[in-house]
């Protein structure tokens, strides 16, 4: 994996050891020669994981809408800034930049960032990983509801393992690094998008 799209919040939560954590994993990254794919923003969680990337010589390519450009929450300090017309857009262009996806903590946009990773990955639109960072237990009930997905029947058992969960970020990208793909529903390509 020579680039990863982290999927996490824009918001600051009150408990700093979401944000230390965030700063760790952009660190790691940098560490073990990962580019990190993000959301370009300067603020929260984002702004944390692109800074603790950039301290330690790391690549960090943020990927923004106008928009938010224009709401003057962009990153600046960044290796590389690509700014699109809006999130469908930036979505797509996180498939064709990193080789996997890795979703910290987060709020409504990162959930729909993880859900479209995962089916697009059950569609076929892509082969590669889906990491869930579980931190502090924080996606304790997500987990628990993809497993209530599998057990009634609106999660097919090829694909159960498409999500890859760890406490740790060495231990999810081990796991990672090992993913082999499924068998998709069926076999799109990008031009299908």
């Amino acid at each position: 994996m020579k680039r990863l799209a982290i999927y996490c919040g824009s918001a600051t939560p009150a408990d700093p050891l979401y944000l230390h954590a965030a700063r760790d994993v952009g660190r790691t990254l940098a560490e073990r020669g990962i580019g990190v794919v993000y959301g370009g923003g300067r603020l929260g969680l984002m702004g944390a994981v692109a800074d603790g990337a950039l301290a330690a010589g790391g690549e960090v390519i943020g990927v923004i809408p106008q928009a938010l450009v224009d709401a003057e929450v962009a990153h600046r300090g960044l290796t590389e800034l690509h700014v699109v017309g809006g999130m469908h857009e930036r979505k797509s262009r996180f498939t064709d930049l990193a080789d996997g996806f890795v979703t910290i903590p987060g709020g409504t946009g990162t959930m729909d960032e993880l859900w479209e990773a995962l089916s697009w990955a059950q569609l076929g639109y892509h082969a590669d990983p889906v990491g869930l960072l579980n931190t502090a237990g924080y996606y304790d009930e997500l987990i628990a509801f993809w497993a209530k997905m599998a057990t009634v029947g609106f999660l097919r058992p090829q694909h159960r393992d498409l999500l890859i969960v760890a406490d740790t970020l060495p231990a999810l990208l081990d796991r990672m690094a090992a993913h082999v793909p499924t068998q998709p529903i069926v076999r799109m390509s990008a031009a299908d998008l």
